[in-house]
């Protein structure tokens, strides 16, 4: 691990010192500087909004309009960011409203299928129920092996589920509530060779992991940048290679109707976007962390803090390295419960009475644990922990 990292990091953020923050892959947490110059923007916008906004950040208004506006300036450093064009990307909300954009674009019709694995984020899942019982379509989930995941295996076992009439495959890059590292890659290749579309699910994509979204050979790639890319909460972008721009709408629709990939995303709506104003800096800051050293860090502490947890609690972590990032779910006592309401309860009581704050989930008959790693937090952050659920078995 990475020594200028840990604790001295923490007045960079606002984050309450009083409360141990494990959670950073839920909601993320925003740099100060960032927070900053996103009040900057919105200090800037407020005494012309028409003129700033209207005219100079979305170019919507004006006989002489921006070659470039500070949107799509914004959009390409982000597509920079993640190894794309700036033609393919544009800034959605978050990471499920770029999925609903491409759900609610396709042309489904009875009879189609939309496969999704047994650790998709429950959002989505809900959004592929709602864009097929629309048009008589069906959702089938494939169960992963877990928790003895392995990454071939994984491929083999969407690979194999693949039939003539599954219209598209949604794959998270990273799982929400298991926190593994899927083979996007391999999986988007095994659908390409049987005809079948990818959509990935990236929220805990950007920030986390390096990415080269184009080489992944997806069909679309919907991401959130305020979780680990240090972007104001909520921001996300959609990329779609320009073959698959065409179709593809905006989740609400508004002015920019069949006007193009931009203009359809440009502006849904009367908003404040100086969220996506300020995810450039966001990617600075990583940058000037160290974008590796952070990866790196991240990787190296979580791992070591679950293999740590694992041990202190005897339980088995059952996990390939290869398949974390920042993220990872440590397997609990049985005494400590087994049920949604169980978990809820001992989260409650991990933030309330011990001031730690960390995702509990229940799942096979157990709970589970899903800790996050950023620069500002050490090991003994995970050591608390240990020793919180000590006190409750």
């Amino acid at each position: 691990m990475t020594g200028r990292f840990g604790h001295a990091l923490l007045d960079l953020w606002l984050l309450d010192p009083e409360v141990t923050y494990l959670n950073h892959g839920t909601l993320g947490a925003t740099p100060r500087r960032v927070l900053d110059l996103q009040q900057s923007l919105r200090n800037e916008i407020e005494p012309q909004p028409d003129r700033v906004l209207y005219r100079e950040i979305i170019g919507m208004v004006g006989a002489e309009r921006p070659v470039k506006t500070r949107l799509r300036a914004a959009a390409d450093a982000v597509a920079d960011f993640v190894g794309a064009e700036g033609r393919d990307v544009v800034f959605v909300d978050n990471a499920t409203t770029g999925v609903n954009a491409v759900l609610r674009s396709l042309d489904l019709r009875g009879g189609d299928e939309l496969l999704l694995t047994d650790h998709a984020y429950g959002g989505v899942l809900r959004a592929a129920r709602h864009a097929a019982r629309r048009s008589g379509a069906t959702v089938r989930t494939v169960e992963l092996p877990y928790p003895e995941a392995r990454a071939g295996a994984i491929v083999e076992r969407i690979a194999t589920a693949l039939r003539p009439s599954t219209r598209l495959a949604i794959v998270d890059h990273i799982t929400s509530d298991t926190a593994l590292v899927l083979p996007l890659g391999e999986i988007a290749a095994a659908c390409r060779d049987r005809g079948v579309p990818v959509l990935a699910d990236g929220a805990h994509g950007p920030g986390a992991l390096r990415l080269d979204v184009p080489a992944l050979g997806v069909d679309w790639y919907a991401a959130d940048l305020h979780k680990w890319a240090f972007a104001p909460r909520s921001c996300g972008f959609l990329w779609a290679p320009p073959e698959r721009q065409a179709d593809l709408h905006p989740a609400v629709i508004s002015w920019g109707l069949d006007e193009g990939f931009h203009e359809e995303f440009r502006w849904v709506g009367t908003r404040d976007p100086t969220n996506y104003l300020a995810a450039p800096e966001g990617i600075a800051f990583l940058r000037e962390l160290g974008e590796s050293a952070v990866y790196e860090h991240n990787h190296a502490l979580v791992w070591e803090a679950a293999k740590m947890l694992a041990e202190h609690l005897g339980t088995q972590l059952g996990l390939e390295e290869s398949m974390v990032a920042a993220m990872a779910i440590v397997p609990l006592p049985e005494e400590l419960g087994a049920t949604e309401l169980d978990a809820e309860r001992l989260r409650d009581a991990l933030l309330f009475e011990d001031r730690i704050e960390v995702a509990v989930r229940a799942r096979g008959g157990r709970l589970w644990a899903r800790i996050s790693t950023q620069v500002y937090n050490e090991l003994g952050d995970y050591e608390r922990l240990a020793s919180a659920l000590d006190r409750r078995r």
